[in-house]
């Protein structure tokens, strides 16, 4: 039963680590430019970097707390900047942010709770 937590970290943890490095192209530092954050090349590939190393951080379980908050702190911002589904005029887009606002939360929620249970087993701990 010890490998679900493994498990569940390997897959927590894949969204943030895979998709870092497109925080560093020329595609989605203009989406978020159009989505009207400011200084979008800069804060775009920084988070990428708080991504990468929070997910890396609860996938290896080394520092897995403090992964955990890099990734609230990943979220919090992008949830509430990129996905504003209440101010999305045609109703299909409103429906895909609204999902991507929510599926956000939830990973606000594990992160939440990976900050303050910890790693668990088959983790590096310290």
């Amino acid at each position: 039963m010890q490998f679900i937590v493994l498990l569940g970290r390997i897959f927590f943890s894949a969204i943030f680590v895979l998709s870092s490095l497109g925080h560093f192209t020329k595609h989605t530092i203009d989406y978020a430019s159009q989505m009207g954050l400011p200084m979008a090349s800069v804060l775009v590939p920084i988070s990428g970097i708080i991504g990468l190393l929070g997910g890396l951080s609860i996938l290896l379980g080394f520092k897995a707390k403090w992964g955990a908050w890099l990734i609230v702190i990943f979220l919090v911002p992008i949830t509430l900047t990129m996905h504003k589904f209440w101010g999305v005029q045609d109703a299909m887009m409103a429906s895909i942010q609204q999902a991507m606002f929510m599926k956000n939360l939830a990973m606000i929620g594990g992160a939440l709770l990976i900050s303050y249970f910890g790693s668990g087993p088959f983790s590096l701990k310290h």
